[in-house]
C-alpha cells in the first residue's frame, strides 16, 4: 500500500506539476489526497495533478518520491492505469 509522487516536470498553466498515484487502490489515493488537502478537481481518472510547491510536503506526509517511469510502471502493475486512448 503506497502512494507515489513523481518529480514536478509537467508544464501547464505557467507552472510545473507532479502526479500523485496509488499502487493499491483509488480509495487509498483519494483518502491520502483528502488528508493532504488536495481538491478532488485535481483528480484525472487514475492520478491527481499537484503543483510543484506541494511535492516536498506530500513526501513529508508519506508519499514515496519516485521517477516518472517508476510511477507509470507501478501504476500499470496495479491495474489502475487509464490509457490515453481511454481518456
Amino acid at each position: 500500500m503506497t502512494v507515489l509522487v513523481d518529480p514536478p516536470l509537467w508544464p501547464r498553466h505557467g507552472r510545473l506539476w507532479s502526479h500523485l498515484v496509488s499502487d493499491t487502490s483509488l480509495d487509498e489515493l483519494h483518502a491520502f489526497a483528502e488528508a493532504a488537502g488536495i481538491p478532488r478537481r485535481g483528480f484525472d481518472l487514475d492520478h491527481y495533478d499537484v503543483p510543484d510547491e506541494q511535492h516536498a510536503r506530500l513526501v513529508a506526509l508519506g508519499a514515496e518520491a519516485v521517477g516518472t517511469r517508476e510511477l507509470v510502471r507501478r501504476l500499470r502493475a496495479s491495474g489502475l492505469r487509464v490509457r490515453a486512448r481511454d481518456r
